[in-house]
């Protein structure tokens, strides 16, 4: 997976055989419940000519530029129902990243950020406005890398670039305890481990609404009972990792369009000095922190991470 880092993008558990990749369960409680089913019926699977795409849509009539809504590592669409809910005047997508979902695994070598580009010309998408958070948001600025033309502005949160560099103690012991438990197969540890990111370094999932919680937990645990592929003697494949894009540091200086960093406030220490480099290093970087939220701003305090995306957008006439 990719917490915003480069690390492989499956986990693989000797103990958990193919499972065909369908549509996700919805029943989540309480207030959920709505949000999701509304997802649900505008969401779309697209065959392209490498991989099959399950994406989230809603059109708007005379829209300006589209927001491309880019998930973490381990999720998936469903992360961003209050997003897709609260730009009535956009079209807004939101698909599932390779691996993820909906999404088909990977056969053959690829790039996160040209998934993005061959959706966006299935759907007759000239340009978008991406917003990602962790593994979405390192794509987010990928694409402004590598298609710039493609791009009217950038919205990133919970990383920086694609290649992300963790110096903190916490985060470094996170993402030790991940790779153990995946080697020892251990799915309830992995997840229990992965389920930190959520809450963050300064709080535990007493301090969560159970709600966020609930949605982020069945994301990651459908994303390892989907996509956990074993060979005919029932030992792990181990997944195609995407090919990363390169000397991002180095080139954020060429980004011309405006860029916001948006972590969460209580997001760990190293994702939020990540997000603090981008905005220094583009040509019109913005820094803001979203109260009250960890690694999933978005959906802890939507209000806010909402408000501040259309105050971005209105700043720079996007």
């Amino acid at each position: 997976m990719n917490f915003g880092q480069t690390v492989p993008e499956f986990v693989c558990f000797k103990c958990i055989r193919r499972i065909a990749v369908t549509t996700p369960k919805l029943s989540l409680s309480g207030k959920y419940d709505t949000l999701v089913v509304m997802i649900a019926d505008a969401v779309r699977t697209l065959e392209l000519p490498t991989h099959r795409v399950r994406y989230a849509a809603r059109k708007a009539e005379n829209s300006p530029t589209p927001l491309m809504f880019l998930h973490g590592g381990a999720v998936d669409y469903r992360m961003w129902g209050r997003q897709l809910a609260d730009f009535p005047e956009r079209s807004v997508f939101a698909p599932d990243a390779r691996g993820h979902g909906g999404s088909s695994d990977a056969e053959e070598p690829y790039r996160l950020v040209d998934d993005v580009i061959d959706l966006m010309d299935a759907l007759g998408l000239e340009r978008v406005i991406p917003v990602g958070i962790s593994m979405g948001g390192g794509t987010a600025v990928d694409l402004a890398l590598e298609y710039p033309e493609r791009t009217s502005g950038v919205i990133v949160s919970g990383t920086g670039t694609s290649e992300p560099e963790f110096h903190g103690s916490w985060a470094q012991q996170t993402f030790r305890e991940l790779a153990d438990a995946e080697r020892e197969a251990d799915i309830e540890h992995w997840l229990a481990v992965f389920m930190r990111f959520t809450s963050g370094p300064y709080r535990s999932r007493a301090d969560m609404s159970p709600e966020v919680w609930t949605l982020v937990e069945r994301m990651a645990r459908d994303i390892v009972t989907e996509h956990t592929r074993v060979g005919p003697d029932g030992a792990p494949i181990q997944p195609l990792r995407p090919t990363p894009v390169l000397h991002t540091w180095e080139r954020l200086e060429n980004i011309t369009v405006p860029v916001l960093a948006l972590p969460g406030a209580l997001d760990g220490p190293d994702h939020r000095s990540l997000g603090r480099r981008v905005a220094a290093a583009v040509p019109s970087g913005e820094y803001a922190e979203v109260s009250n939220s960890g690694h999933y701003p978005n959906l802890e305090n939507p209000e806010s991470f909402n408000g501040e995306i259309k105050r971005f957008l209105a700043r720079h006439g996007l």
